[in-house]
This record gives structure tokens, sequence and C-alpha cells, in this order.
């Protein structure tokens, strides 16, 4: 192999590392959005994990936030929490961050 080969493959396998992290970070954020969504909403116990695969499934139907965005203002306004668009916003960004940070950390 030369030198080019191996720097190729190094790319290759940090490029595949990054992958899965952000694969692990984006469904544990999603999991800590609906946990605080649904303490938000007064959703507990095992309707709770019901709630947490039904975020998760929701950001699954585009690309980018807005998919979450919209699920959570949907389930804000049909209980009447007051949470705006930008708020939740921040929460994905600040949970993405507390997310990387709980597996950098091996929790």
């Amino acid at each position: 192999m030369t030198t080019f080969d191996n720097r190729e493959k190094g790319f290759e396998n940090k490029f595949a590392r990054d992958q899965d992290l952000k694969f692990k970070a984006e469904s544990r954020r999603n999991k800590l959005l609906a946990e605080w969504a649904g303490a938000k909403l007064g959703i507990t116990g095992p309707a709770l994990e019901d709630y947490v695969k039904a975020v998760r499934k929701a950001d699954l139907a585009e690309k980018g936030d807005e998919d979450l965005v919209r699920k959570i203002r949907k389930d804000f306004d049909e209980k009447g929490v007051a949470v705006s668009d930008d708020d939740i916003r921040k929460q994905i960004g600040a949970l993405l961050a507390e997310a990387v940070q709980q597996i950098e950390d091996g929790k």
C-alpha cells in the first residue's frame, strides 16, 4: 500500500466513525427531546416510552429537524403547552450537545 492508499483508508474510517457518532447522537438527542417534551405534556411511565418511539419515528419523516419541531409543536398545541418554535429549536440544539457529551463520556 502506498502512503496515498493509507491516507484514503484513514479518511474512510474517520468518515464511518463520524457517521456512526452522528447517528447515535441524534438518536439520543431525540430520546432526550421526547423526555423533555413528555415532561411538559405530563406523560410518564410506559406512555413516555411510546412517546419516545413516536418522536424518533417523526424524525425519519424528512431530512433536518423541522419534522421534530412540527411533531412537538402539534403535541404542545393539542395540550395547550405554551412553548415557542424557537424554544423547541434551542432545546434540540442543546440536547444534541448533551447527547454528544454523554456518548463521549461513555454514558
